[in-house]
């Protein structure tokens, strides 16, 4: 029986464009070439989700990348130059942020490090839930944009951020485009001095350097594959500092996208019906033949009850009792929603702002940690400031929306009685009464509110600002239509009068001519400054270690889909080394290269290049003195390879025989004992390495048993999970896959004991039962046996999906 046991098989109706692994649980992401995104079951290869393509994220899938915890899967669209996080059980988008360049390539690890400096750091990493209060929920009737934060909680944001142990993800892309992101929300670094298109990223779980594989056009014009070394030894050195700024910014993110939401949903609270009364009164005054002004045809109805034709023509025709008590109930539900977005939300994120900023401020002045990570006092001291001036604009709306409400209640109210009267109707007893309080009230509020303005016309098309609260709202650079009349605030006077606080740092600025929209965006800007200047000092302090010229890519494989093509990237953990899996199949198409070099790039490895001869039979040993025959039956070039392991390749093989349907093949090569050699390769670097192969050492394989042909399947990529222990194969028309569990035979040998030891039970009560009864017994007892057997086995294949089904909680 094959050691590879297959447990699904699939004809999909698009052609998959990448695959990837979940890195601890049995499921398998697809992105097809329709832009939808799959994700798959191991068991049966059955589907969970499916997420179709949106104008939102895009429609064109460059690559995947999972996160280290198998929770969040990280995918990038083309179309839209975004990345976007979505949740691997509810396959609901997280988060996505834009990118200068389409990623060809992406990258997630995890920061490996066994020392105390990050135990220290995780018990004392974020103390801001003792502090601050619980960010409310965003309503989930406004806005379809905020689906991200319309369940938002305050520990959303730790969600997101996982475990306190850094994750980075890395993307690439074309003209040498590579940026870093911590826990895949902020970005920590851009670099620079890149050549190419990316084609694979891989960074070393210590942090001391990138693996590039990049594509550059020669002379020639031909697409040539470069391996690039990057030295990322900063990362590295100031890990602990890293961590905490990065967690720290990566909370100052996401808090701005909750107040932009939050602004969002206030705008979309304020309707347009409240600029009726605006529009009215302007049309009022355009078609009326009288030279009266506005204000004073208002103040005659007020002191004598009396109203000209024209404006009981307005108020009665078109305003109507109807219609003024429809304005008047949207007025006071519109300004109570804005009102309470003010101080739920607005002022609650602006709050925590000032929290986390306060402590990076804190973090900059401790230079000898974290000035080389390129934090700036200064930059971070004006991103407080103008977090504080958006809190004193968010408190002056709230003034404003206070003071509106309260005119508009005793405005509508005196008019909707004079309306009353003009219609003859009976007046209810509780509004008939007016005290000489309320008109001084009404009286202000028309002299304030209802003188013609000119400007206004010339500026906005209408004569009047009735409503004052939607100026605030809109997101413009002109200055307020009506700003807030500050004259009689005796604070401001007092400041004003003062020659030591008029100046003075410590009083956070107040822009009374702005919008609150401006203001954000004057906070948002003074934020970016402090989140991308760390970036791009670590971009900065990423040097080129080493650069080498591998191959040209061959005519034949220009067309095919370059997220599935060679070099392969892997990172071994424990000896600290890069690992690169490339062919060569104009030059040497029998054989498999792997490159080795040390995370550290201050670290020689010796023997760093090795090919991997594939002429030998498969059940050949390294050991056996016979020659590989060389006939075209034992002649195999390599398709596609991946690294299973930190010792294990898993390679999809073609059989070099002359027959169209050549024979595909599924083997592991084991490279324990390949892996150790003594020749040393001397690397020419003004050439090729496709040019200087002669002194490349070879080693033979050992397959042993560990292969499977692909019967019926013209298999051409692979995607592995060695620690899940599974496999997943492509075939060249990217439609048909097949899924594979990789350690299949310890399980088999697991239940053949199970036999055994089932069959000499049965035995044993044999003997044990009497002469006449055994016939009897004996068929009973094999029937008996058979069942036990049964279930047994039933037992163990139904552990196995138990145990997936139970990693997956999906």
């Amino acid at each position: 029986m094959p050691v590879f046991r297959q447990v699904g098989e699939k004809q999909l109706p698009n052609p998959i464009l990448y695959m990837a692994w979940s890195p601890n649980r049995d499921l398998i992401a697809l992105a097809n070439t329709s832009g939808e995104l799959l994700l798959h079951r191991l068991a049966n290869f059955q589907r969970v989700w499916s997420l179709l393509p949106n104008e939102n994220t895009g429609k064109e899938i460059t690559s995947l990348a999972w996160r280290p915890d198998g929770k969040v899967l990280a995918f990038s669209v083309g179309d839209t130059k975004q990345v976007v996080l979505c949740d691997a059980e509810k396959a609901e988008i997280l988060h996505l942020f834009p990118v200068e360049y389409p990623a060809s390539c992406m990258h997630w690890m995890e920061v490996q490090d066994d020392s105390s400096t990050l135990a220290s750091f995780s018990e004392s990493e974020d103390e801001s839930s003792r502090f601050l209060p619980k960010l409310p929920t965003l309503p989930k009737s406004y806005s379809t944009t905020s689906k991200i934060f319309s369940e938002e909680k305050s520990d959303e944001v730790t969600n997101l951020l996982g475990e306190v142990r850094l994750n980075i993800l890395v993307v690439g892309g074309p003209s040498g485009f590579v940026e870093l992101y911590a826990y895949g929300l902020y970005k920590i670094a851009t670099l620079s001095g890149i050549s190419g298109t990316c084609r694979s990223l891989g960074l070393s779980s210590d942090l001391k350097s990138l693996s590039v594989i990049t594509e550059i056009r020669s002379a020639e014009d031909n697409p040539e594959i470069h391996y690039i070394q990057l030295d990322t030894g900063l990362l590295s050195s100031c890990l602990p500092e890293l961590t905490k700024m990065a967690r720290k910014f990566t909370h100052i993110s996401t808090l701005l996208q909750y107040l932009r939401l939050s602004l969002t949903c206030m705008c979309e609270a304020w309707e347009e019906i409240l600029m009726q009364m605006d529009l009215r009164l302007t049309k009022f005054v355009q078609e009326k033949n009288t030279s009266t002004q506005v204000q004073d045809e208002f103040l005659e109805l007020l002191l004598w009850g009396h109203a000209s034709p024209e404006l009981q023509a307005l108020l009665m025709n078109q305003l109507t009792v109807k219609g003024l008590k429809m304005l008047g109930q949207s007025i006071d539900s519109s300004y109570s929603s804005i009102q309470k977005l003010v101080i739920s939300h607005l002022q609650s994120g602006s709050e925590a702002l000032l929290y986390h900023l306060s402590e990076v401020k804190g973090m900059a002045l401790w230079k000898q940690k974290f000035q080389p990570l390129g934090l700036d006092p200064a930059a971070i001291e004006d991103a407080i400031v103008a977090v504080g001036s958006f809190t004193l604009k968010a408190s002056e709306l709230l003034q404003v929306i206070d003071k509106s409400m309260k005119n508009f209640k005793a405005f509508f109210r005196w008019l909707y009685v004079a309306m009353l009267r003009m219609s003859e109707d009976h007046v209810p007893p509780e509004l008939n009464k007016m005290t000489q309080k309320d008109l001084a009230f009404v009286a202000d509020f028309l002299s304030e509110h209802f003188s013609a303005n000119e400007e206004l016309f010339d500026r906005k098309g209408k004569y009047f600002n009735v409503e004052r609260v939607g100026q605030y709202l809109k997101d413009e650079d002109e200055d307020l239509i009506s700003p807030p009349n500050m004259e009689g605030n005796q604070w401001v006077t007092f400041v004003k009068q003062s020659t030591q606080l008029k100046d003075s740092p410590l009083l956070f600025p107040t822009y009374p001519q702005k919008s609150l929209h401006f203001v954000k965006r004057m906070m948002e800007g003074s934020i970016d400054l402090c989140l991308q200047k760390p970036a791009e000092v670590i971009g900065h302090s990423v040097t080129q270690a080493v650069c080498l010229r591998l191959y040209t890519v061959p005519e034949s494989s220009e067309n095919a889909p370059r997220l599935f093509e060679l070099p392969s990237l892997w990172n071994d953990k424990k000896a600290a080394m890069h690992y690169v899996v490339f062919c060569m199949p104009e030059i040497s198409p029998s054989k498999i290269y792997i490159l080795r070099r040390a995370t550290d790039p201050n670290r020689s490895v010796p023997n760093g290049l090795v090919a991997l001869n594939l002429n030998a039979p498969l059940n050949s040993s390294i050991d056996d003195e016979t020659p590989a025959p060389t006939s075209a039956d034992s002649s195999y070039s390599c398709l596609d390879a991946r690294f299973y392991d930190d010792e294990t390749l898993t390679v999809v093989l073609r059989s070099r025989e002359d027959d169209e349907n050549k024979m595909r093949v599924l083997a592991q090569l084991h490279l324990n004992s390949v892996l150790s050699w003594d020749e040393e390769f001397t690397w020419d670097l003004t050439l090729r390495l496709e040019q200087q192969t002669e002194g490349i050492p070879v080693q033979g394989l050992a397959w042993g048993n560990q292969s499977r042909e692909m019967d019926n399947l013209k298999a051409q990529f692979v995607a592995v999970n060695g620690i899940r222990k599974v496999a997943c194969v492509l075939s060249a028309n990217l439609r048909h896959v097949r899924v594979f569990e990789m350690d299949a035979e310890e399980e088999e040998e697991e239940e053949e004991r199970a036999d055994e030891s089932q069959e000499m039970s049965s035995d044993q009560d044999k003997l044990e039962d009497t002469m006449t009864n055994q016939s009897d017994a004996g068929e009973g007892g094999d029937g008996a046996g058979g069942a036990e057997v049964a279930q047994v086995a039933g037992q163990g294949s139904g552990d196995i999906l138990d145990e997936t089904a139970g990693s997956d909680t999906l």
